[in-house]
């Protein structure tokens, strides 16, 4: 793994320890760089399901970067004395990278979420971000992944999104990135693209300041709330973790 920013373990994984800004700028960076960049978005559902799946596990850990998506992530990682600046949501990257590529004419893939979403995606990128070169744009219900990875050696974007969630994306990623296939920037983006397009409402920003958007997701998504029972399992975890001195 990459390490600039003097990464902090919650459960053994290494999540960046930087600002959302620094963390930006630093993949921008490695595009202009044409540097082969695998990054992983990770909240607690994420690091307990590496927990128990050794494969993933291994798999997340070869990533470039993993940055700490989640208020429980930083609350883990205050509560281990090891601090994080802020957690850095891959929404927000996802955000922050498709401006700067609107501003830099760069070439971007998108993989992932239902045939309709895509089609809004693409929509909404052409009217609001009319620089971003589209090179590619499939739903995520595609039958021969060889396809696609043929569909992005051809097109060389310069940033590959994939909304499939995890952990089928990161696996893709995994699989096909140092197959001459792209030197640019690999990333899943879990369910970003409904978010983009407003099919589903990211929490207003009272409920992001507070740190609580993963409860307004839970009002607003009741059928959620087995996910979000990872959440007081993640927090005991890091409690006992803490009781026994294994940070």
């Amino acid at each position: 793994m990459n390490d600039p920013f003097r990464s902090v373990k919650i459960m053994g994984i290494p999540f960046a320890n930087t600002t959302r800004n620094q963390f930006i700028n630093q993949l921008q960076t490695r595009i202009q760089n044409h540097q082969n960049t695998f990054v992983v978005t990770a909240n607690p559902e994420i690091v307990m399901y590496a927990n128990r799946n050794e494969p993933y596990r291994n798999l997340i850990l070869k990533a470039d970067y993993i940055s700490p998506d989640g208020i429980g992530i930083i609350k883990a990682a205050a509560t281990l004395k090891t601090p994080l600046p802020e957690r850095i949501t891959g929404f927000d990257i996802f955000t922050g990278l498709l401006k700067w590529a609107d501003q830099t004419q760069k070439k971007v893939y998108f993989l992932g979420a239902k045939p309709h979403v895509i089609n809004l995606l693409t929509t909404k990128l052409a009217a609001n971000f009319p620089g971003v070169q589209v090179v590619g744009a499939r739903d995520g219900y595609y039958k021969d992944e060889s396809l696609i990875a043929a569909e992005i050696k051809a097109q060389q974007p310069d940033i590959v999104f994939v909304a499939t969630g995890f952990p089928k994306q990161e696996q893709f990623i995994a699989s096909h990135r140092h197959r001459h296939l792209t030197n640019g920037l690999w990333m899943g983006v879990g369910g970003s693209f409904d978010v983009f397009v407003g099919i589903v409402k990211r929490a207003p920003q009272f409920w992001q300041n507070h740190h609580l958007e993963w409860f307004y997701r839970l009002i607003t998504e009741p059928k959620r709330l087995k996910r979000q029972m990872i959440i007081p399992q993640f927090m005991w975890k890091i409690h006992q973790l803490k009781k026994q001195n294994k940070l």
